[in-house]
């Protein structure tokens, strides 16, 4: 009886292919202390995270610049960005990639048109490279 104990713990062997089976536990959601709310449409809990502020930015372009050349900017001055017209603008959210669009106006005022939307394993490289 001890020794069917354990074999249940040790992975089953197939020593012909060498490959090892390993059997499924079912375990109680209850007694694990999961809970799943199967009745309710959508995710659960969603109310908890909606009001959570995130800082969202566009990116037009981004430029070095030497502090005596940033000290002698003046109103009209340009300066230049590694960008080049027509390319996609980037939305981040918290500093992190989500969307790629363009530049839009809509009543006399600037908008973003969400052309791309970053895949979610693009978004978990990002994550990985900071």
């Amino acid at each position: 009886m001890a020794e069917d104990e354990n074999q249940e713990d040790e992975p089953v062997t197939d020593e012909a292919e060498g490959e090892v089976a390993v059997e499924e536990e079912n375990i109680d959601t209850e007694e694990a202390g999961i809970t799943t709310d199967k009745d309710d449409e959508g995710p659960a809990n969603i109310d908890l995270i909606l009001d959570i502020p995130l800082s969202v930015t566009v990116e037009l372009g981004r430029s070095k610049m030497l502090i005596n050349d940033l000290l002698q900017l003046g109103q009209g001055s340009v300066i230049e960005l590694t960008k080049l017209v027509g390319e996609p603008l980037e939305v981040l959210v918290n500093n992190k990639l989500v969307a790629r669009g363009e530049v839009v106006v809509v009543n006399e005022k600037f908008g973003v048109r969400l052309t791309d939307i970053v895949t979610p394993m693009e978004r978990v490289k990002s994550l990985a490279t900071t």
